[in-house]
């Protein structure tokens, strides 16, 4: 038998989900996260599945992986030495940017203006000049290249980024560079922008190519390391590695564009929230991604994730196709604390997977979210299956220190930490929804992550969400996203003509091409033929306005004139959507693209009968739990015993292995045929 495993390593536990392709069988587990070192926990997770579901390693023939190490890389500024060859005149275009200071009226004074990851005395600008229309208007000197490559050598540099002016229109100024500088340090890692992000904009075109190259080097040694370990272990499976945008990349093609990982994680839970929104029987959905160290959102519509263009990792926007998600600090482990304000604060700060909340038992004495549900009994002593005790006298320890702080009972503290993290969260979720145009009630919530179905009911009550979605592995889900994602890469080209102006034959030539390298691309990453699927995009906008929308067409639409004027409806539908308003002007398109796309068998969730049984069945104690100030005796059920047709009236609690589910008071879970558990106000 052959299997597929996806591996998702967030900032506490190590996610993985085995799914058996001929069976379609599916076995989770979880185990404790390695920051120093994500490989160590990703192998023992791999020993630890294998052991559970009685398979041989060598059986395992893919393993799909999202990864935080490009990402940590660049939020904890510790990326490689990257020097830059640029066009003479333009060296400073790091530091020049957009110009932009933040808001209010005088966000200037406090902004915190992030050095280049290429440093001003590591760029240097070259006299090769190509015209906006691809045309020479200087040759690459070689002697010039050469010295210049020396001196950036000389001075340490890990990682090269050549960006050249208008290299869009023509790459071979970049080409050129790039090859006299490989036969002089071979060992050395050289991205040039068109390879990366053949469109217009120069600074953003500069900034994603030289960010590749700062997260370059450290993608790499790790996952050689995960490849060198996995060897060690005599085992030999097929590595992809998941992109920003849902979709999944070879191991070498992330090693040498480690920028489209940047979302790696996010990316996959947003995948799996859509898929399981389908089934419930829900295309517009929040995916709402709680875990230990931080929580993602993001939306999905008519069954597929929102796509957008540029995304910011920390303070750098970041021009690469990825999924809208948006990350903030606060997870099961977020810290609780009083600052001089007087004023309770949870997060960002967290206590991670080392030591952990004070409840783990590791070391851990600061107050966290997953203490703050010990203490109120939301969160029963017994995780991960009985594997994990979690101990309730360090819990309340930890929380008495926000109570002695406030003049707060214990268990005041404790719901207010989890009210103030509820409302973050709540603050993402309007980022995602009501910032752009959409109504967060129009959308139900899929819940997931270790501690996301904690907090589903709480979190769909504030925004109006329902049904809230709890999945029945939402802690493993994103590793399921991975399992649901098809390989993909994309190849661009920019044209910037108003939508009148199009030469069909140049339109049409263009396509051939982009399609052409995406059919390569596909070949090389060994696809069938019957497996192989072209995407076509164009990005469009109104004439000079400054961003643009990506909207599927197909090569020939353009050709007739109903073609063209599906086009222009597509597009003010797009725009009426994220902007709210349409304007009588002429319409432009910017970019071409092709998205090359090998499809891979969809992992299918089996569908159960109606229970022949009562929901009491799966009800094994009861415990007493605070809700709205009050103790009161909830029930604890076992999820496992849950099939569809069962009814759970809230204040009820739900434990499986990999995370727990609450109830609220006055709202009721109903599974479904999937065995969601889909949580619906009472009245």
């Amino acid at each position: 038998m052959t299997y597929r495993l996806g591996i998702d390593v967030g900032g506490t536990f190590t996610d993985l989900l085995l799914f058996n392709e001929e069976t379609g069988e599916l076995v989770m587990e979880k185990t404790p996260s390695t920051p120093s070192d994500q490989s160590i926990g990703i192998m023992n997770g791999i020993r630890k599945i294998v052991e559970t579901a009685g398979i041989k390693p060598e059986d395992i023939g893919l393993i799909l992986h999202g990864t935080t190490v490009a990402t940590n890389a660049v939020l904890e500024e510790k990326g490689a030495l990257v020097g830059l060859i640029t066009t003479k005149g333009f060296e400073q275009i790091l530091h020049v940017a957009r110009s932009q200071t933040p808001g209010p009226l005088a966000g200037w004074i406090i902004m915190r203006k992030p050095d280049p990851l290429a440093p001003l005395y590591l760029t240097r600008g070259i006299s090769a000049r190509m015209s906006a229309k691809g045309v020479e208007m200087s040759p690459v000197n070689e002697e010039e290249v050469s010295r210049y490559a020396k001196e950036l050598y000389d001075a340490g540099i890990e990682a090269l980024t050549v960006c050249l002016i208008n290299s869009f229109a023509n790459p071979l100024h970049e080409r050129q560079v790039r090859d006299i500088v490989q036969r002089m340090y071979p060992d050395l890692p050289v991205t040039i922008s068109t390879d990366i992000l053949p469109e217009f904009r120069e600074y953003e075109r500069c900034l994603t190519t030289v960010m590749n190259s700062y997260v370059r080097p450290k993608m790499a040694n790790y996952l050689q390391g995960i490849q060198e370990k996995l060897a060690e272990a005599k085992l030999n499976p097929t590595v992809n590695i998941m992109r920003s945008d849902g979709g999944v990349m070879s191991i070498e093609a992330a090693k040498r564009s480690p920028v489209n990982t940047l979302l790696s994680g996010p990316s996959g839970g947003a995948v799996a929230a859509a898929y399981i929104g389908e089934l419930a029987g829900f295309k517009n959905v929040l995916a709402f991604d709680m875990g230990g160290t931080s929580t993602d959102v993001s939306v999905s519509m008519d069954g597929e994730p929102n796509l957008i263009r540029e995304t910011r990792v920390g303070y750098y926007p970041v021009k690469a196709s990825s999924v809208d998600v948006r990350t903030i600090g606060a997870g099961g482990g977020s810290i609780a604390y009083v600052p001089i304000t007087g004023a309770l604060r949870v997060g960002p700060q967290s206590a991670g997977a080392d030591p952990g909340p004070a409840c783990y038992g590791k070391g851990g004495e600061e107050p966290t979210v997953t203490d703050a549900n010990v203490v109120l009994g939301h969160l029963p002593p017994k995780l991960l299956g009985g594997e994990m005790i979690l101990d309730v006298e360090k819990a309340r320890h930890a929380v008495k220190k926000i109570a002695d702080a406030m003049g707060l009972t214990m268990e005041q503290a404790a719901q207010g930490i989890i009210d103030i993290v509820n409302e973050n969260m709540f603050g993402a979720l309007r980022l995602v929804t009501v910032q752009r145009g959409l109504d967060p009630r129009d959308f139900a919530l899929v819940a997931f992550g270790g501690a996301g179905p904690l907090h589903a009911n709480y979190l769909a009550r504030l925004c109006g969400s329902f049904p809230a979605i709890i999945p029945s592995m939402p802690g493993v889900l994103s590793a399921l996203g991975f399992l649901h994602s098809d390989i993909r890469n994309e190849f661009s080209q920019t044209m910037i003509r108003k939508l009148h102006e199009i030469d069909l034959g140049e339109f049409s030539e263009i396509f051939r091409k982009l399609a052409e390298e995406a059919v390569e691309w596909l070949n090389s990453e060994k696809i069938p033929k019957e497996r192989q699927k072209l995407d076509y995009q164009v990005d469009v906008r109104y004439y000079r306005q400054g961003y643009e929308f990506p909207i599927r067409v197909s090569p020939e639409q353009f050709a007739t004139d109903e073609g063209r004027q599906k086009f222009v409806a597509d597009f003010k539908e797009v725009h009426e959507r994220n902007y709210g308003f349409n304007i009588d002007s002429d319409i432009e398109v910017v970019n071409l693209r092709v998205v090359g796309i090998g499809q891979v068998r969809k992992v299918e969730l089996p569908r159960y009968r109606e229970a022949d049984y009562s929901v009491e069945e799966a009800k094994y104690e009861t415990h007493s739990a605070w809700f709205d100030g009050q103790l009161v005796e909830t029930p604890i059920y076992d999820r496992n015993k849950l099939r569809p047709g069962h009814e759970i009236l809230g204040p009820a609690i739900i434990t499986q292995k990999d995370s727990t589910t609450v109830i609220l008071p006055g709202f009721l879970g109903k599974v479904d045929p999937y065995l969601n558990i889909l949580i619906y106000p009472r009245d």
